[in-house]
């Protein structure tokens, strides 16, 4: 499936740089939320299995602390990453949902910001 110019989503690496060192957002934001970032970007591109188990790999790599455990551990990557590879996209996508739920629930799904950290901005 070829990327069309207009499809590209920015990667969450993108983004964070962009949060931190330049472009029109640049400090606007700070409280967002990488691995949302990483969720959405894994999401999008469930194509390209290469992409999807890096990202998945970087979030193995993220805490979450109400589980005490990875974000996406290595037996759900490994679980996902053979779904894909089997050809059940739409399987992968929800066990990939399941485990954002599980990070953050679905009132945050389309805004990256925690909304436990709102309660602390004093703007």
């Amino acid at each position: 499936m070829a990327e069309q110019p207009g499809d590209r989503i920015e990667s969450a690496a993108e983004k964070a740089f962009k949060r931190r060192f330049g472009g029109k957002d640049k400090g606007r934001d700070k409280r967002e939320d990488y691995a949302l970032d990483l969720f959405r970007e894994a999401a999008a591109y469930l194509d390209d299995h290469e992409r999807v188990n890096r990202v998945l790999r970087e979030l193995g790599k993220l805490y979450n602390p109400v589980k005490n455990a990875p974000i996406v551990d290595l037996e759900t990557r490994q679980r996902i990453m053979t779904l894909l590879g089997a050809g059940a996209r739409e399987e992968a996508a929800r066990v990939l949902d399941e485990r954002r739920r599980l990070y953050a629930p679905l009132d945050q799904a389309d805004d990256s910001r925690l909304r436990s950290q709102e309660q602390w901005d004093t703007q």
